[in-house]
């Protein structure tokens, strides 16, 4: 009675992603750009945008195979990159900014496909077919990323920068604050920030493969797992960029070249400038409090602001590293503090943006560990509280943005108030919902018979 239902969901959720991804496909066509779909079909023969993302999208599949069979497609994956090396370097061929390795383990995925398919029969093909669906998820994911990113710029002309920077006085301008301290912090800084911005779903897959380590051996995915939170809120959170597009005050209040012209290891991929920004303030002067209005922006820069995503996942990883041994919880929260920093410290987000970010990642996770208890009293009030403080955010950003800036000292406290609402309800909750263990009662001595 269960199998059917949950057969017919992974259906219905693979319906739905290829045709968003063919819905994308078409879309970046008609801009002029191949879209999701080409993009990641290029990766089997051209040299991959990112070959790290790929060898870690490889060891999640890897997490259903045998540690021979993991052997195997290791080496496998290695030999098709060699390969692959040297007839680019024979015939002289350039990776168009891409990275040298990565094709093999796109190969050695798909060939895990193909083997489940001709060479597997019930729950080994089913098991496999699930390893390697995951991983595609987490390589498309990123292609459908970018191109959602692009279609943002290009279909939202105005942007609500102004609101979110008035809003962002509440809470002290955190993003000029840090965005100075990393400036000051030089290259040595900006490249660790860097870094650990950009390898995000590497620390992920990380975590995740913590979790998973069971799957070969147990025959089945735990209920709930890291990869499922962070595909949800791929899904969900670039819904409202096109609700409530923001680029954020690199772009909007600067040049956009601020860290780059101090970088000078970064000065080949230095972004063209803004032609739009409304003024060159950050990150030394915070912007004026005035009555704020959506400005023209140009066809480029993305608006992926509202709600911060890189935060969203960054506390992700935290939450979900919390019952991994000692060094994984350091390194969840070592991700998720340089996370926020480099967010803030970039400029490529608002404060405000955060805070939206981190309810909207507890929301997603009381909802899914709900779902799986079967929407309990608990699980619908954590979840319909966490999505109410979310929208309440957003609709004081945009609504009451004078107002929260001219009452800092109160409007300021609050906003940190009702965010620590929803982490201390999620903390409480979910702490009931851990199953207790209850010592064995030890039988008290009988007399002995007389």
């Amino acid at each position: 009675m269960w199998r059917r239902p949950r057969a017919g969901l992974w259906a219905l959720a693979g319906a739905v992603a290829l045709g968003f991804m063919i819905a994308l496909e078409v879309a970046a066509r008609r801009h002029g750009l191949p879209g999701p779909i080409t993009n990641q079909a290029r990766e089997v023969v051209f040299a991959p945008k990112s070959g790290g993302l790929l060898y870690a999208s490889m060891a999640l599949m890897m997490v259903v195979l045998t540690w021979r069979q993991r052997l195997v497609a290791l080496g496998a994956a290695i030999g098709v990159d060699l390969v692959f090396l040297v007839v680019r370097w024979a015939f002289d061929i350039g990776t168009n900014g891409g990275h040298p390795f990565g094709n093999g383990a796109l190969w050695v995925t798909l060939g895990c496909a193909v083997v489940a398919v001709t060479r597997r029969t019930g729950r080994e093909r089913v098991l496999l077919l699930k390893g390697v669906g995951l991983a595609l998820l987490l390589m498309a994911g990123r292609k459908t990323g970018d191109t959602w990113l692009f279609i943002t710029s290009q279909t939202r002309p105005q942007v609500l920068d102004p609101y979110v920077a008035i809003a962002d006085q509440a809470l002290g301008n955190p993003s000029w604050v840090v965005g100075r301290i990393v400036t000051a912090s030089g290259p040595l800084g900006f490249n660790l920030l860097d870094f650990v911005y950009g390898q995000l779903a590497v620390a992920a897959v990380v975590v995740a493969l913590y979790q998973l380590r069971g799957v070969a051996t147990e025959g089945r995915f735990p209920a709930h797992h890291l990869v499922r939170t962070f595909l949800v809120i791929g899904l969900l959170g670039p819904a409202f960029y096109m609700i409530y597009p923001v680029v954020g005050p690199l772009f909007a209040y600067g040049t956009g070249t601020e860290h780059w012209a101090a970088v000078s290891l970064w000065a080949e991929d230095m972004p063209p400038s803004v032609q739009w920004a409304v003024a060159d303030l950050w990150p030394h002067t915070p912007p004026p409090i005035t009555a704020p209005h959506s400005i023209p922006f140009d066809g480029i820069t993305p608006r992926n602001c509202m709600p911060s995503l890189h935060t969203a996942w960054a506390t992700a990883i935290f939450i979900h590293s919390r019952k991994g041994p000692r060094v994984l919880r350091y390194a969840g929260t070592f991700w998720l503090i340089a996370t926020l920093a480099a967010t803030l410290g970039f400029g490529y987000h608002y404060g405000a943006d955060l805070l939206a970010g981190v309810v909207f990642t507890l929301t997603i996770e009381a909802a899914l560990r709900a779902y799986d208890r079967g929407w309990d009293r608990s699980g619908v009030r954590l979840t319909a509280y966490g999505t109410t403080v979310f929208v309440a955010l957003l609709l004081s950003y945009r609504f009451l943005p004078v107002e929260l800036a001219r009452h800092a000292w109160i409007s300021g406290p609050l906003l940190l108030l009702v965010t620590a609402s929803v982490v201390y309800g999620y903390v409480r909750t979910t702490a009931l919902w851990e199953p207790r263990l209850t010592p064995a009662r030890t039988p008290e001595p009988q007399p002995e018979p007389i």
